[in-house]
């Protein structure tokens, strides 16, 4: 468990699935990533999939929902997505917290990987997987999700959000927006236009939810590393330096939601550079 002031964080793993390195380090050379990681003879690198329990303010929030159980056996096939410890419902279970307990849903961005258990399959019907949960995305998010090119269709899948706008669970935010006292949402764009992260501040500690501002740690260390998934990937550079003054001023703690070995880490300046150390 992570303590920021009053505000408990745990982390619970949807799964381990194996990507593409061309699309983890886009235009970085293999030379260079290959220093951090390692693929495998398909030139893949494994890949987590946290979510976040929060417990802060009398409310029970979750943060990302994971690649969920609507996933067809072929495309887990294709993910070679793994579950050693279960979905994220299961995981909630180990921490003694219900799908109907859940009051608050907070989705860095509706990336499948990210939303896909907002929503599960009841017979041949979708049904919100927390049944009185609020569910919170940027609306600017909400808005390239629903209408997907080309480029990003492959990824946004309305029925992981659609049926909430529905039932009214969703709730479009207009920039950065308190969740609880210590706890808010702010825009992080770059990965998607609408990207957003978790900052939790209180009792003079701060640590931020980076979601996919840095798929890796070596990401936010290194400002010229950006995925191959940013739709804007200078905006991502340049977010990412406003982020790094804000993470060093504080030293605040990074949780990083995909690097299968940093779970949380710190910014330091290593001979004048920045890098991530792990805690």
């Amino acid at each position: 468990m992570i303590r920021v002031g009053d505000i408990e964080i745990e982390f619970i793993n949807d799964g381990r699935a194996l990507l593409d390195a061309g699309g983890v380090f886009g235009l970085v050379p293999r030379v260079l990533w290959s220093r951090f990681m390692q693929a495998d003879e398909q030139n893949r690198i494994p890949m987590d999939h946290r979510c976040l329990l929060a417990r802060a303010g009398g409310k029970t929030i979750v943060v990302e929902t994971g690649h969920g159980t609507k996933l067809t056996e072929k495309q887990i096939r294709n993910l070679a997505l793994t579950r050693p410890e279960g979905d994220l419902v299961e995981g909630l279970a180990r921490l003694g917290v219900s799908p109907e307990q859940v009051d608050l849903v907070v989705l860095t961005h509706l990336h499948a990987d990210h939303c896909g258990g907002n929503t599960r399959l009841e017979g041949d019907r979708l049904v919100p997987t927390f049944p009185n949960a609020e569910y919170w995305v940027q609306r600017l998010e909400y808005a390239d999700a629903a209408f997907p090119n080309e480029r990003t269709r492959g990824t946004y899948f309305l029925g992981n959000y659609d049926p909430l706008y529905v039932t009214g669970q969703m709730r479009l935010l207009d920039g950065e927006t308190d969740i609880v006292p210590g706890m808010r949402c702010v825009v992080t764009p770059g990965h998607t236009r609408g990207h957003q992260s978790i900052v939790f501040e209180q009792g003079g500690q701060a640590a931020i939810f980076l979601g996919d501002l840095a798929v890796l740690g070596v990401h936010f260390a290194k400002l010229a590393w950006t995925a191959a998934f940013d739709v804007e990937p200078l905006v991502t550079l340049e977010t990412k330096r406003a982020w790094q003054r804000w993470a060093l001023a504080r030293e605040a703690l990074l949780l990083f939601g995909h690097d299968p070995h940093v779970e949380v880490g710190k910014l330091v300046e290593d001979e004048g550079r920045p890098a991530v150390v792990p805690v």
